[in-house]
């Protein structure tokens, strides 16, 4: 007691980040639109959902989602007419750790975009959890398969 007496300030500044983290983990849950790379590897399959790497280009260089469109966050908004023969499908936005793709999905939401997803965790986690990445140097513009 007398140690928490002397020390109350790491004890608060401990108890504030206990309940932060908690609170984005109760927050990350109730987002429906954060995807594990195994959910997302489903929505691929099963709804022929759409990946859009949102990395610049020597990040897409050193791996990538097999089949990803490659559509820099820097380039999106004039870019962004090329998603438009994807807006019926889902599309999977990805960035090397989640955050990048989350202001993407944002942006897409203005232009009217629904079915958007955030890889959650990013290509992190995605290579993490043992997904496949194409390691090829070439640039994939827009080979994302069409129904």
């Amino acid at each position: 007691m007398e140690f928490l007496q002397q020390n109350w300030h790491w004890a608060a500044l401990a108890a504030f980040s206990g309940g932060w983290l908690l609170i984005e983990a109760i927050r990350a849950k109730a987002d429906k639109s954060l995807l594990s790379p195994i959910e997302a590897t489903l929505l691929i399959n099963r709804e022929d959902a759409v990946v859009v790497d949102v990395r610049n280009d020597g990040e897409y260089a050193q791996g990538h989602i097999p089949n990803a469109l490659h559509v820099p966050l820097a380039d999106l908004e004039r870019r962004k007419g090329e998603l438009e023969k994807y807006r019926d499908r889902p599309l999977v936005l990805c960035c090397q750790s989640g955050a990048r793709s989350s202001g993407a999905i944002a942006a897409l939401r203005k232009a009217g975009f629904e079915k958007l997803y955030n890889l959650r965790g990013g290509l992190y986690e995605w290579e993490k959890a043992g997904q496949p990445l194409d390691r090829g140097s070439r640039r994939n513009e827009g080979k994302g398969k069409k129904k």
